[in-house]
């Protein structure tokens, strides 16, 4: 049983990492995009942004713990199916297909699939994931096209008669701010949802008895993340900036602004939105408000794509994973 909690426990923080290494990176794809920093010192910045996150409480980790699946048949071994299901299906789509997709979702697939496995269809919780996963899942995209949208048409208005490098030097200034409250707002989502996996384990095993959060588990989902993002996802950010739409400084700083206003406030509202969804379609806005034939759609479509893709599948490797564990 110790070696259960200890598994799932270390493999959780591991995805942390991997959230990290693959997904955290999308908070500054546009400051490299507009070659306003060097890749390392948005790093960097995306590095410090992640533990400024802690500043949004636990709400989502709270949704992630109680929220889609029963604290009942929150085991080791459901949790390690979850977490194995949802690495495969990432593996394939995020690292070797270079696709950004929606870690969120991957997860919550995983968790699914496990605890149907496990405790069949009332070990779910149904009306949390509508209310609280599906309904912000097709919220987000088409609600951070508009937001962005208008925010890059407000600045266009704002900014007609200044001089392009002299507007290009002012949003590339304000682009490092709003980079680090992205990477923050990004950050505090992804870093949560090790947080409530971890928790909900710990209470499972009898270590903790209500759901909150340790400290000791929320330094070490914070510092996992940032460790993720300093050393990879290179290939990521080079899609979601470069091959989506081409990024002005202007732009920039719009998608940004908007992605971090949303993921700010569900975060704070105890949504783990998927900042895919969100910084994508925020990259999409922008481009729209330039010119619908700056947005590269066939990239845009193969994203989508992969994003329709990251409930179920992960879902039904963790449903076969873990019925043949426990028939072996």
């Amino acid at each position: 049983m110790l070696w259960h909690l200890v598994s799932a426990m270390m493999l959780t923080f591991f995805l942390s990492f991997w959230m990290g290494f693959t997904d955290a990176a999308y908070a500054i794809s546009t400051v490299i995009g507009t070659r306003t920093l060097k890749p390392i010192f948005a790093v960097c910045l995306a590095t410090t942004g992640n533990f400024v996150g802690m500043i949004f409480g636990s709400a989502v980790a709270f949704t992630m713990g109680t929220g889609i699946i029963s604290e009942s048949v929150a085991s080791g071994e459901v949790i390690l199916m979850a977490l194995v299901g949802a690495l495969i299906f990432d593996v394939i789509f995020s690292w070797g297909l270079a696709l950004p997709i929606s870690e969120t979702h991957v997860l919550v697939g995983g968790l699914i699939g496990s605890g149907f496995a496990a405790g069949g269809l009332e070990a779910i919780r149904l009306l949390d994931i509508f209310s609280k996963i599906v309904v912000p899942m097709i919220i987000a995209p088409p609600a951070s096209v508009a937001i962005v949208f208008m925010i890059t048409l407000v600045i266009i208005r704002a900014s007609g008669n200044m001089a392009a490098p002299r507007a290009n030097r002012y949003f590339r200034r304000l682009q490092i701010l709003t980079s680090l409250f992205l990477s923050a707002a990004d950050g505090t989502n992804d870093a949560q949802k090790t947080m409530g996996i971890a928790t909900v384990l710990l209470i499972y095993y009898g270590y903790v008895s209500e759901f909150a959060v340790p400290s000791w588990v929320m330094m070490t989902s914070y510092a996992t993340l940032s460790m993720g993002t300093f050393l990879g996802g290179w290939r990521i950010v080079k899609t979601m900036a470069t091959r989506i739409t081409k990024i002005r400084p202007y732009q920039g700083f719009s998608a940004e602004a908007g992605s971090a206003l949303i993921l700010g406030s569900t975060a704070l509202l105890g949504l783990p939105v998927s900042s895919t969804h969100v910084t994508g379609g925020a990259i999409m806005g922008t481009g729209l408000a330039h010119r619908a034939k700056s947005v590269k759609w066939v990239t845009s479509r193969r994203i989508v794509l992969a994003w329709v893709l990251s409930v179920p599948v992960p879902s039904l490797f963790s449903f076969i994973l873990y019925k043949m564990v426990t028939f072996l």
